[in-house]
């Protein structure tokens, strides 16, 4: 049995999207997630405001999927938090949720990695997705290929070694004055403007690596806006080919980097997960680089992409359903670590 059988509520704070939702033998039953404008004018996240927006928003969001999927906290078979990695305060405020909802209600109770939840997310629109298979998860604060040879058995073949892929696409758009957060911005005004404008660097570091860095990247972007006379200067041509510029040395290494990655592992199968699998451009990209190789492609539906209840609910569903739980002393992890993920 891949899934629990019965409803899952799964939570997810991490970041700066307020999220729960319950899940049912793999189907989202309901889904519910609550954006924080807060951070709007400071053109990022401000954790503190963040944690401050979870505790207000958790317990209105969680009643409202309880309530759309028709459920009761005694129709449960458990709940599910992410515990790790993220802004620390966001973290508490979502875990300590679930410790004590289950707690009350003797439900089971087990913490979630984010990325396995973003990993596993593909299989809400793909349920027929199974290993081995090598991922890319690319958000704003994580940019990871991870290797599979079986669920809940991961490998980290590469990872970023500064910048995030969407963090870059949030500063970048920034520079170009188009806004935050940066990639729906990037890909709208990308769109039919010329990708080969500047020939922006694809830092692919040691010959076999398969890290990533995107902090150059981004500096050749400013350079780039100030060798044309700062923002105020450009043209809404110049800020198309730029973003266009960028986004095609940014989807360039992210697919090249992928598709090795998943040739050496031996993978039959190229999953996208994540904020920027959102990205039509690296969507298309790796698809189609994928089924020139051999390998099926696997990415969630757009509603999937970005942080949600559903995945983590969907993971705490798997665990679950191995017989896991984990103990009400799991602390919030913000790093990503080894031992939180493929435990």
């Amino acid at each position: 049995m891949r899934f629990s059988p019965g409803p899952v509520l799964g939570i997810e704070t991490s970041c700066d999207d307020t999220a729960a939702a319950v899940v049912r033998d793999g189907r989202v039953l309901a889904g519910v997630v609550a954006g924080q404008e807060e951070h709007l004018p400071y053109e990022g996240v401000v954790p503190e405001l963040a944690s401050r927006a979870h505790a207000r928003l958790l317990a209105p969001v969680v009643r409202k999927a309880l309530a759309d999927a028709g459920c009761s906290w005694g129709d449960l078979d458990g709940v599910a938090a992410t515990h790790a990695p993220g802004l620390i305060g966001s973290l508490l405020v979502g875990l300590s949720f679930a410790k004590g909802a289950a707690a009350a209600r003797g439900l089971p109770f087990v913490g979630i990695n984010h990325l396995e939840a973003h990993l596993v997310s593909v299989l809400l629109s793909d349920p027929g997705v199974e290993p081995p298979l090598v991922a890319l998860l690319a958000s704003g604060g994580h940019t990871e290929l991870v290797g599979a040879k079986r669920w809940h058995d991961y490998t980290i073949l590469g990872s970023t070694r500064d910048d995030a892929a969407g963090e870059a696409f949030d500063k970048v758009s920034v520079l170009l004055g188009l806004g935050y957060p940066g990639g729906p911005h990037i890909q709208r005004i990308a769109e039919g403007a010329n990708p080969e404008a500047v020939a922006f660097p694809r830092a692919r570091l040691e010959p076999e690596s398969l890290d990533f860095s995107f902090s150059g990247l981004k500096t050749a972007v400013r350079n780039e806006v100030a060798r044309r006379g700062g923002n105020g200067a450009l043209t809404p041509g110049d800020r198309a080919d730029l973003a266009a510029s960028f986004q095609e040395a940014a989807v360039d290494v992210l697919v090249e980097k992928t598709l090795r990655a998943a040739a050496g592992f031996g993978a039959a199968t190229v999953v996208l997960a994540g904020g920027v699998a959102a990205n039509a451009s690296l969507r298309r990209r790796l698809e189609a680089g994928s089924r020139d190789r051999g390998f099926r492609f696997a990415v969630p539906e757009l509603r999937f992409c970005g942080d949600n209840g559903a995945m983590v609910a969907l993971a705490g569903s798997m665990r679950l359903a191995r017989g896991e739980t984990s103990s009400f002393t799991l602390p919030a992890v913000p790093t990503l670590l080894a031992t939180s993920f493929g435990r």
